[in-house]
């Protein structure tokens, strides 16, 4: 009999629409939640905070976050002296993203050749996972404030269909804009997430919806013989930020 063939390691993005990182023990963030999907007793996690140009106080908020979980914490920077990044990055169990601005970070990203790396990593069996910016740059597009004066679509890495806006319901214009869009088909199918809500990809499909939140929410925004609709999606609410790992 042949060698049993080996499984394929599970490819995994968790998109967090807003409120992220948090240290606020009344409101928990997704950390646990995060934390569990990488199936190890005490996981590696390393930061990436780019889209804020590496700032000292995103930085700390992290691991102000994360120290109170049983993990190893690392970050790596761009703004300053950078760490061989596959060596670093290949070596953890879950990667996780900042918000800030999406085009500077993908421009940065490029430059230091970061998305193959990090494209090796998911396929790995790193989990990814991030809050705003670091939820819409693994899709086709995202909606970004990154430009000053308004809300646009911006082409993002491409690993997972469609594209996605967070901040749906802290950020009025994001609702109005993002239809729109839709609308005039300068977006495609658009994955909507309220702060506080998590899509979760397993591979290029969505698994679940999740929020630390009672009433955050998840929506599809879809363009359909003329007309553009809204569909709320199930949301499986997350007790203490936790919720039993696939």
């Amino acid at each position: 009999m042949g060698a049993k063939a080996l499984k394929r390691p599970r490819r995994q993005i968790i998109a967090i629409g807003g409120g992220g990182i948090t240290v606020n023990a009344a409101q928990p963030g997704f950390e646990r939640y995060i934390l569990s999907q990488a199936r190890k007793r005490n996981p590696r996690v390393c930061f990436i905070a780019t889209a804020t140009g590496d700032a000292a106080s995103t930085i700390a908020l992290f691991y102000a976050a994360y120290t109170k979980h049983l993990c190893h914490l690392s970050h790596v920077a761009f703004f300053e002296r950078t760490p061989d990044l596959r060596e670093r990055l290949l070596a953890q169990d879950v990667i996780y993203v900042g918000g800030g601005n999406t085009k500077s970070m993908l421009a940065v990203w490029r430059e230091w050749k970061l998305p193959s790396i990090l494209k090796q990593a998911w396929q790995s069996g790193v989990v990814l996972a991030g809050v705003s910016a670091g939820a819409i740059c693994w899709f086709r597009q995202g909606v970004t404030d990154s430009w000053a004066g308004g809300l646009r679509p911006l082409p993002c890495l491409g690993w997972l269909p469609g594209a996605c806006c967070p901040h749906y319901d802290s950020e009025i214009e994001r609702r109005l804009t993002t239809r729109r869009l839709v609308n005039k088909g300068l977006l495609p199918d658009t994955l909507a997430l309220e702060d506080g809500t998590a899509a979760h990809f397993v591979g290029r499909r969505l698994l679940r919806a999740v929020s630390t939140r009672s009433a955050a929410n998840a929506y599809l925004v879809r363009r359909r013989n003329g007309e553009t609709t809204e569909t709320a999606l199930p949301v499986r609410r997350l007790k203490n930020g936790a919720m039993n790992p696939l």
